[in-house]
């Protein structure tokens, strides 16, 4: 049995397929998957997948060794991240047990030493280049010269090229455990380029977006960039299938596909516990063994992706991984809820901008979500979630220019990526109907968050201190607080916290020390 993983970043939960299943409202409605889509419909479709972290490498940290990033030392961190080459990741498992594996584009970074935890350089195939990444920027600059379409199909022709380098190195009989990581969905993005390129208009965005979401032409503008930045990933995994299939492996192959966390450089996506910040797509393929159109409800976090691929694969599990092998689930024949026990999902996150807040500290959450609820501890209230606002907290503090806070991300609240949508809530923030806004993407929050999912979809109104919802914020306090117990968390287990001293906070000169 050989494994592909497509691992977008910054792909949350967007694929055409998943309209099927939400209102019709659904942001879903506009776009067209049909890669991601085969893979569901020839397969599984999960409906309540979340990663451990919305960061890049802590939440990349747990998916590789299968359990919570606050268990992978400095891999629980972004900038600043070290790699423990102690701890036993599913790749590096497999190679052991006679795996040929290899990675192309982003595995784990940007933490040292790059990509260590899937075998570093040695492991990587880039031979047709590295230019997917910026998907949109480069094919916009080269159809000037070759045309829209041809400019793609260079970009489709070095993800060929990368994956035939790939199979083309792989020891004959033995079988493969391919990473695709593409990051094109992580900012930033060519304004304009999901109508340019992709046909998509941002106006059918009207009346679609979160509510939390000014509904203004130029947030629908660029989160229509960032869709064709969606489909262009789709259309990237398109081809490795078609190779697969041209190959005669295609059955002979699990397929996985799913991303690192939510949408970039928006209020409440990348970086926050929300719903938007955690959910991405996943879809699994394995014929024989998945039986087909199968739409799964349990809550899935995405460290439990290492023990079941091992499982799979009919290798032993290594203590370390404390994440819950998938395979009873998806060699079931039933859908919805499957595992009565997967009924939660537990998520945080500590430092990701090193110089976000004044002494490079980390802005520590713990969160659990439930089909009905979202429960969120802030245990550094005072501390700004976002990074500091660089005197933007004043209404009369002027901005950065538009251009500035649309490029740059650290020049105030550095936790969010630079993006048009940014500079625009910034530069309106003092208008009467953006200002609750701005206080829920940009402002301090409380100790505790609760929302209630069945009559706010969007997390708009935090019910935490509400009398009539005493008892489920306890339950839920209790469950929360048993998982962090469990699993050795240091921000409820260590008194200090390691999280809040050298070498996970404090300036990055002592992580070279």
């Amino acid at each position: 049995m050989n494994i592909l993983f497509a691992f977008a970043d910054d792909w949350g939960r967007y694929a055409s397929i998943y309209a099927e299943h939400e209102g019709p409202d659904s942001i879903n409605k506009l776009i067209s998957t049909p890669s991601f889509d085969r893979i569901a419909r020839e397969g599984a479709l999960f409906m309540n997948a979340s990663v451990p972290a919305p960061s890049c490498t802590p939440c990349r940290s747990s998916l590789l060794s299968g359990q919570y990033f606050w268990q992978t030392g400095l891999g629980a961190i972004l900038l600043g991240a070290v790699w423990d080459e102690t701890i036993p990741t599913y790749p590096l498992e497999l190679e052991k047990n006679g795996y040929h594996i290899g990675h192309t584009y982003k595995v784990w970074s940007p933490g040292k030493t790059a990509n260590a935890p899937y075998g570093g350089k040695r492991t990587a195939y880039v031979t047709g280049g590295a230019n997917f990444g910026k998907f949109s920027h480069h094919a916009t600059k080269r159809a000037q010269e070759i045309g829209i379409e041809a400019a793609k199909r260079e970009l489709l022709d070095e993800v060929r090229m990368n994956f035939d380098s790939f199979m083309e190195s792989r020891p004959e009989g033995k079988p493969f455990c391919y990473w695709w990581g593409p990051t094109n969905t992580h900012r930033t993005w060519e304004q304009g380029s999901g109508k340019a390129l992709w046909g998509l208009n941002p106006d059918d965005l009207m009346g679609r977006l979160p509510a939390f979401l000014p509904d203004v032409p130029e947030v629908r503008e660029d989160v229509c960039d960032y869709l064709g930045e969606c489909q262009a990933l789709d259309t990237g995994l398109g081809i490795i299938l078609q190779r697969l299939e041209e190959l005669g492996e295609l059955d002979e192959t699990l397929i996985v596909v799913s991303g690192d966390h939510g949408i970039p450089g928006m209020p409440r996506g990348k970086c926050n516990l929300y719903n938007i910040g955690c959910e991405v797509a996943l879809a699994m393929r394995w014929p024989g063994h998945i039986q087909p159109g199968r739409i799964i409800d349990d809550f899935v976090n995405l460290m439990d992706l290492a023990p079941t691929f091992l499982e799979a694969a009919g290798m032993p599990v290594p203590e370390s991984m404390t994440g819950r092998s998938l395979l009873p689930v998806l060699l079931s024949e039933i859908s919805g809820q499957v595992d009565p026990g997967r009924t939660f999902v537990v998520t945080g996150r500590e430092r990701h901008v090193s110089s976000a807040r004044k002494g490079e500290l980390p802005y520590p959450q713990r969160a659990i979500r439930t089909e009905e609820y979202l429960y969120i501890i802030n245990f550094e209230p005072d501390r700004w979630p976002m990074g500091a606002p660089r005197g933007l907290d004043n209404p009369n503090t002027v901005p950065p220019s538009y251009e500035d806070l649309h490029w740059k991300t650290g020049v105030a609240y550095a936790e969010m990526d630079a993006s048009p949508t940014k500079a625009w809530m910034i530069h309106h923030r003092n208008e009467e109907e953006i200002k609750p806004l701005f206080r829920l993407g940009f402002g301090k929050r409380p100790y505790e968050e609760l929302y209630d999912l069945r009559k706010d979809p969007f997390y708009m109104e935090n019910v935490a201190d509400r009398p009539e919802y005493s008892d489920i914020k306890k339950k839920l306090n209790v469950e929360l607080m048993e998982v962090l117990h469990k699993q050795q968390d240091p921000r409820v287990t260590e008194n200090p916290c390691r999280f809040e001293h050298a070498p996970y906070a404090g300036p990055l000169q002592a992580f070279q020390r």
